[in-house]
């Protein structure tokens, strides 16, 4: 019994449709960066576009502690509001873990502040004062958009 014949290129209009995809992805991309076609609004630029104002903002500060916690504390007061250890708080340390990793690569240290801004839209938001850096909250969904803003709930907001 003689098995088929097993070819084993590939088909010429395969590679010329693989070779047409990669071409049209560069060429969209490059075209977005070169400003012929227009990026994403970000939600910063839409806010300021639709004059939406600030209903409230806390300076906070996020310390790493020895023992891995996280201790959240107001800039301004010095006031403790949270500590985040190994029982809670995941999402907040993920966050942060991201951005002390970009401020490390910067140089930057964990004594600038962070402003946690609240939108009159409803939207929740925190920005990095050391990188510039802007994380909108709600994109995470509403339940860890919700442990954020618990920390205007601890007093002093």
């Amino acid at each position: 019994m003689s098995l088929a014949h097993d070819d084993p290129t590939v088909p010429k209009g395969a590679l010329v449709m693989a070779a047409v995809l990669i071409a049209l992805a560069l060429a969209l991309t490059a075209a977005t960066r070169l400003g012929f076609i227009p990026q994403a609004a970000s939600p910063v630029a839409e806010r300021t576009a639709a004059d939406v104002a600030l209903v409230s903002e806390r300076s906070l500060r996020f310390l790493d502690r020895a023992d891995g916690s996280v201790r959240i504390e107001d800039a301004v007061t010095g006031e403790r509001i949270a500590t985040y250890g190994d029982e809670g708080g995941g999402f907040i340390r993920g966050v942060m873990r991201g951005l002390a990793r970009e401020r490390r690569m910067n140089g930057f240290g964990q004594q600038p502040p962070f402003a946690l801004s609240l939108w009159q839209d409803g939207s929740l938001s925190l920005t990095d004062s050391a990188t510039g850096r802007v994380i909108e909250l709600g994109a995470f969904g509403p339940d860890n958009r919700r442990t954020f803003m618990q920390l205007f709930e601890s007093g002093g907001a």
